[in-house]
Formats: structure tokens, sequence, C-alpha cells
């Protein structure tokens, strides 16, 4: 590992001297940057493998045809390489990449079934919806690489290839190692992943395979001890600052492990169509059955061996330095569908369609937690239905239920319309979803050290409607969304220091969301802006601040003939004062705790992003305005965020 960061800060030294950012270049716009590409390739004499040669699917582009897509090699937020900080999806964390987060932004979790609670490291997890598979024509090779100095390191190995024109094979390799800015902050993460894709040569029968495995690895440190660091004279660093739990040597962590084994199948009935020349991009069935195995094993872990002078723990009984609380679930998961697609032969554009999804999800549970021992299984209705008028109108309809088990009852019904009107003029989608979920099992039961209660709650039911209109012609779009929640479940302080409880809000609480996305050019200049408003009737409740807002500004050219392209900006994000929740340390869950309320300024970003051939590069500085308005800030009660910060990144893609 090592000496590959040697080789990769050398690389970035050299073509640094070459060069300096990229023109701003839109997924949809990828093909742009990749013909600059081709036209110095195909200048040679021999054939030269590149990003065209390389496709990739998800479950996602799966769901009802065999469909691929280019992968991207464009620079389009490029930079925006930290899951805590993407414009659109904000969080408040414990101030460092790998730590515990809760994300800023009002977005309620449409799940359903059996859910054991632990989601404050579910950003950093390799998901079967993230997990990518390729049709790789030679062997493909990424490498991605990202430093902060010791606070921040990333690196991404991902390589595939075709052992035949219809079978792929491939693996993923990713590594978060952050020791952050505070004392005992480290964070080490790891993710990685075998697969492998086969398509039978008349393109009926598909099969994938993956075997899974996340280790997530975090300590904990109470935060900083000096509740007022932005504000007092001291001179001592952010290293050398007491924090709350103090015993480097065998620091209190977290650890969630992850180990998975996934099967999907299925199976073309009937006639089969394409949308394109090219058969190999997408393949419509009009009869369809497909099975697919999942299993998954989860493990939380909560490790401390050491005193609490600082009283960051409650209060118990024949209270000891060493405490070990465990959860285990595992989860062994079947799903049978049948689909059915009624349309006419002429496919140059689909118009009168028709769609029927019918299946059922068979899941069987094992949980433990502390010698609290459970076995269940949940059997779950599936069904989605979809009429396309023509190429104008769409209609969909959603339906899942458990109708059987320990979740029974469980259901989300959504439905949406969408509106084609034209190129200029855009296209309206209509939508709604009605939610009745299960309390989340740390909501009911809990049988750890430091917090033990056994509950009965009701289920929570969330009413959604939404209203969006997306104009891709002048890069506009607009989304307004209104939930109404009742029976709400979140977890609060009690009187007693430190100690936590679960509470249920039986009332009605309604929310009201409305968020804008604009892009402007004036020739080279560009400025991305997203706005978002919040308003609910529980704003201390809930605890999400009322406006938030990310504005990208950057000037984008391209040199030496079209062979590099750059980019030059700044990022500026702001959002309104709220009242700050806290983290419980054991349970790692955020809470309504002390009402702590920080003032909220702008944080600046600067930054430079540019492409030679095969690699992307960025150097960024983060937190530019440090000192100007304050010295730092916080999102979640005592724990300050990053102090100012230079970083860089490199993408290099190999096709052979």
């Amino acid at each position: 590992m090592k000496y590959l960061l040697v080789v990769l800060t050398g690389v970035l030294m050299l073509l640094g001297i070459q060069a300096f950012a990229q023109e701003p270049v839109k997924a949809e716009q990828g093909s742009d940057l990749d013909s600059l590409r081709k036209l110095e390739e195909a200048a040679r004499d021999t054939l030269i493998f590149n990003s065209k040669y390389i496709r990739y699917t998800n479950l996602g582009l799966l769901k009802d045809s065999t469909q691929t897509v280019p992968i991207d090699t464009t620079l389009y937020r490029f930079h925006n390489y930290n899951p805590l900080n993407q414009p659109e999806r904000p969080t408040v964390n414990l101030g460092n990449l790998g730590l515990p987060y809760r994300e800023m932004l009002f977005n309620p979790s449409k799940t359903i079934g059996f859910d054991p609670g632990f989601h404050s490291m579910d950003i950093y997890r390799l998901t079967q919806d993230s997990l990518t598979y390729y049709r790789a024509r030679t062997p493909f090779t990424s490498l991605y690489y990202v430093n902060g100095s010791t606070a921040e390191q990333i690196l991404k190995v991902i390589h595939t290839q075709n052992i035949k024109p219809n079978w792929n094979v491939g693996a993923n390799y990713f590594r978060i190692g952050a020791r952050g800015t505070y004392r005992n902050q480290n964070a080490d993460h790891m993710n990685a992943a075998v697969f492998t894709w086969y398509e039978s040569p008349k393109k009926r029968y598909n099969i994938m395979v993956n075997g899974l495995f996340n280790t997530l690895k975090t300590e904990e440190n109470g935060s900083v001890l000096n509740d007022t660091i932005f504000n007092s004279t001291s001179t001592l660093g952010a290293a050398q600052e007491t924090v709350r739990l103090n015993n480097s040597s065998d620091p209190v962590r977290q650890t969630s492990k992850q180990k998975g084994f996934f099967l999907k199948q299925f199976y073309y009935i009937g006639r089969i169509d394409s949308l394109v020349k090219d058969s190999a991009s997408k393949v419509l069935p009009t009869q369809r059955l497909s099975h697919s195995l999942n299993y998954t094993k989860d493990f939380y872990r909560f490790y401390k061996n050491d005193a609490d002078p600082y009283n960051v723990f409650p209060d118990i009984a024949n209270d000891a330095d060493l405490v070990v609380d465990t959860t285990t679930v595992s989860n062994f998961r079947n799903e049978f569908m049948y689909s059915f697609y009624l349309r006419g032969k002429a496919v140059s554009f689909i118009k009168n369609e028709v769609k029927l999804d019918l299946g059922l999800q068979h899941d069987l549970y094992k949980y433990n937690q502390e010698g609290y021992d459970l076995s269940f299984q949940n059997i779950t209705f599936k069904g989605n239905i979809g009429y396309r008028f023509s190429n104008r109108v769409t209609i969909n309809g959603n339906l899942q239920q458990v109708f059987q088990g320990r979740n029974a009852g469980d259901f989300l019904y959504e439905a949406q319309a969408q509106f084609n009107l034209s190129r200029s003029v855009g296209r309206i989608i209509l939508g709604a979803y009605s939610q009745n979920k299960s309390p989340e099992q740390i909501y009911d039961r809990l049988n750890y050290t430091y917090h033990n209660w056994d509950n009965s709650f009701d289920k929570t039911k969330i009413n959604n409607l939404s209203f969006a209109y997306v104009n891709p012609k002048y890069r506009f779009n607009l989304k307004a969304e209104y939930f109404l929640m009742t029976n709400y479940l979140y977890l609060a302080e009690t009187t007693f220091p430190n100690v936590i409880e679960p509470r249920q809000e039986g009332g009605n609480i309604s929310m009201l969301k409305l968020s804008a996305g604009k892009t402007f050019r004036m020739g080279n200049f560009n400025l991305e802006s997203y706005v978002v408003y919040q308003k609910t009737d529980y704003q201390d409740l809930l605890r999400v601040p009322e406006f938030y807002t990310y504005n990208s500004f950057y000037y984008g050219n391209r040199f030496f003939k079209n062979a590099l392209a750059a980019n030059l900006g700044f990022d500026v994000k702001m959002n309104t004062a709220f009242l700050a929740p806290s983290y419980a340390i054991n349970i790692s869950q955020f809470y309504n705790g002390y009402p702590a309320k920080f003032s909220s300024y702008p944080i600046v970003d600067v930054w430079a992003r540019f492409s030679l051939r095969r690699a992307n590069i960025f150097v960024r500085y983060d937190y530019l305005n440090q000192g100007l308005f304050s010295k730092g800030y916080y999102t979640v009660n005592r724990y300050p965020m990053p102090s100012a910060l230079l970083k860089y990144g490199v993408s290099w893609n190999f096709y052979d």
C-alpha cells in the first residue's frame, strides 16, 4: 500500500506541472470528452482500446430489461468525492470522513419489514444496489486515490474482464483510512466484492453472482472537552486538544461487519425486442421469470476498555471499564417474480405498453443481542403495474406488503405519473406514496450495558405527495414534497445526564420540502445552484435546517489542441441555524439532547480539476474562509467540524 501511494503521488505531481482543470461535462454530455480522447487515439496506427469498449449495468438498470450504459469518464462533480458532503445530500456528522453521520435534509426511508436500526455508517457500505456488473471488450482496471494528508485517504481499485464475449468477471477493493483532525478519530473501512455476469448467446438467460464484504471500524473520542474551542484563545493545535475518551492505547471503538452472497437469474419467454441498433445495449422482453437469492450476516460491536472521567456514559451500578456489546443479524432471502409486457412490434419508440410485475419475497431472520434471540420470517407480496399511453405520458404503480410474519401489516403503496411536454418545455412528474412501517428494533428493544428497554410502539405512517418539473434544455429542476407523518419515532435525552430513551409522537407531523436546481452558462463560466427550503410544525423535534443552499462557480476551457480539459472554481454551501442533534456513543445513534443551536456561516472550498488522456485529477482546499467569520463550526453538539485542509485525488483507467 505504501509503495502504491508513493507512485500515485509522483504521477500526480508530474501531471500537475502540465495542466490545471477541465470544462464541466454532465454525465449525459460525456460523449464530448470521450470523443476528444478517441480523436487523439485514432491518430495511431494500431487499435487503441478506450472507454467506449466498457459498459456496465446494475440491479436498477436490470429491473425490467437488459441494458448497459457507458462508464463515466467526465469531470462532472469529480471533485465531490466525500460521501458526507454531496451537494444534494449534505450530512451532520462527527467531523471527519469515515465517522458516523445523519442526513441534514429530511429524507425518510421508504423500506418496510424488519430493520435492526443501525444506520449511522450506511453511507460507507458497498451494497447490492451500488455494485456494478460490466461488459468489457478489453480488460478494464480503474484506480482511484484521494489524499488529505493523514486526515483522510481513499483508495479504490476495480478490475474486470470478459473471459468470453457473454461472460464477465471482476472484483472491487475500496479502502478509507482517516485519522481525523482531533485525537481518537481513526476510521478504517474496507469494502470488497467479487462478481460475475453471464448472458446466454441468444440473450434470453442472465445470471449475476457476487460475494460482498464490508468491514467498518471507527474510534470514538467522546467529543472535545473544550466546549468553546472556537471562541477561546487556546494555542493548542487540534491534535493536542483533550478529548473525553482519552486512552489512545486502547480507544473506544465501533465495529460493523457484513458479509453476503447474492445470486440473481432471469429468463425471457416469447419475443424479445431491442430499442437500439446495438442489441447489447438494451434488450426488452415480453415475458420474464426471475429469481434472486440473497444471504447477509451483519455484526455490530461496541467496545470500551477505559475509565470514564468526564461522564460520557450514563451512571449505572457496578460500572466497569470493560464493556462489549454486540448485535448479530442474519437474513436469508428468496424472491420470485413474473413480469409481463404487452407492446406493439414497432419499437422505434414505445407507446401503448402495459407492464405487470407480480412476485413474492420470503425472508428468514435470526437476531441476537446480548442473549436476546429472535428467529422469525416475513413473506412480502410485490406488484408493479405501468402503462405508457405514448412517448409522452407514463403511469406507474408499485405495491409492497408484508402479509405474513413478524412484520405483517407493513406496506408501501406508490404511484407516479410522468408527462413529457416537449424538449423545450420539459416534463412534469407527479408522485405519491403511503407507507406503514414497523418500528426499528432498536426502538422496541435494546439490551446493552448502558441502555436497556423493552417497548411496543405503534407502526409509523407516512403519506407523501410530490410535484417535480424538469427541463434538461434549460438545466432547471424544481420539486415540491409534502409529508404527513403519524407515530414518528425518535431518541431523546431524559432528565438523567447522558441517559436516552425512545419516544413516539402520536400526533400528526407535517413537513413541506421545496428544492430547486439551476445551471447557468456564460461562455466559459458556469454556475450550479441548488436550494432547499424545509418547513415543519415540529422543528424542535425533527431538527433540520429551514434553508440550505449549495453553489458551485467555475471556469472551464480546453487547451493544447483539445488534449487537456480544465476547470477552476469554488463551492459555497450554507444552511440556517438549527438545533443540533447529540450523539450516543454506545449505540451509535443521534438523538435530541441539549438544545444547542450554533451560528451558521458560509463554507467556501476552492478547487481545480482537469483531465489528460486517461487520467482525471483534482486539487481542492476545503474551508478556505476559516477565520473570516469564525474559527470553526459544528453540525453535531460538542463535535467540531474539520479545519481547513489541502486535498488531491486522481482517477486513472487502463483498458488493456
